[in-house]
C-alpha cells in the first residue's frame, strides 16, 4: 500500500477543475459554437455575449476562440479583473493586425471613454471586436448566457464523479437561487462544503478505527 492510498482526495471544486476551459460550455438547444462564430462573422466580426456573473461567458469564450482562429482570424484576448476601468495593455503596441479579433472579457467594467476609444481603434484598424458584458452595450448580441438548475446539477455531478450522490438537484437549486444564478459562486460554496465534508469523514473514520482498536484489546 502506497502513501497515496492515505492521501486526502483532491477537492473537485478547486480552481483547476472549474476554471474557464476546464468545464465544457453547455450550449442551449439549437445552439453551437459554430453557429455563434457564423453570426459573429456575419456581423463583421463584432459582437457581444451578454449574461450575469457566473453564467458561463468566460467558459463560452474558451469554447469559441479556437473556432474563431480556425476561421482564419488571429485573436487577442484581454481579461479584465474587478475594478479595471482601462485596458491593461496598449493596443497600438501589440502589433495586432487584420484579420484579427480583439476579445475583451468583462467589457462593461471599462469606462465609457475607454469603450469609445477601443471601438474607434478597432474600426480604424479594421479589427473585429468581441466582448462579454452584463447588459447590451451597442454591439450585435450573439448569445445571452444563463444557468438553470438542470445544467448546474449536471456540472456538479460531473465534478463529483463517483461521489455525485452527495449533492442532489434540490441542494444545487437552493444554492443557485441563493446566488442569483451565479454558478461560479455555487461552485465556490461547494468547495468549502467539500472541505468540511472531508474533514467530517476523516473524524468519523478516526473514531471507527479507535473503536475497532478498543474491541481488539
Amino acid at each position: 500500500m502506497s502513501r497515496d492510498d492515505f492521501a486526502p482526495a483532491a477537492n473537485p471544486f478547486s480552481a483547476r477543475h472549474i476554471r474557464p476551459g476546464a468545464i465544457a460550455y453547455r450550449f442551449p438547444p439549437g445552439e453551437s459554437g459554430k453557429a455563434i462564430v457564423d453570426r459573429l462573422r456575419q456581423a463583421g466580426w463584432r459582437g457581444q455575449v451578454i449574461g450575469p456573473h457566473g453564467s458561463g461567458k468566460s467558459t463560452l469564450l474558451a469554447a469559441i476562440l479556437p473556432l474563431i482562429e480556425r476561421a482564419g482570424m488571429a485573436v487577442l484576448l484581454v481579461e479584465l479583473h474587478d475594478g479595471e476601468r482601462m485596458l491593461p495593455i496598449r493596443l497600438d503596441r501589440t502589433h495586432v493586425a487584420p484579420p484579427a479579433v480583439v476579445v475583451v472579457d468583462g467589457y462593461e467594467q471599462l469606462s465609457l471613454w475607454s469603450r469609445i476609444r477601443l471601438t474607434w481603434y478597432c474600426r480604424r484598424k479594421g479589427l473585429g471586436l468581441l466582448v462579454t458584458t452584463h447588459r447590451p452595450l451597442g454591439l450585435p448580441i450573439l448569445l445571452r448566457t444563463q444557468v438553470d438548475t438542470g445544467v448546474a446539477s449536471q456540472i456538479v455531478g460531473e465534478l463529483l464523479g463517483i461521489e455525485a450522490g452527495l449533492v442532489d438537484k434540490v441542494e444545487v437549486s437552493r444554492r443557485l437561487e441563493r446566488h442569483g444564478g451565479n454558478l461560479r459562486e455555487v461552485l465556490f460554496d461547494l468547495y468549502d462544503w467539500y472541505e468540511d465534508h472531508r474533514r467530517s469523514e476523516g473524524r468519523n473514520q478516526e473514531g471507527d478505527t479507535r473503536a475497532n482498536n478498543s474491541l481488539c484489546e
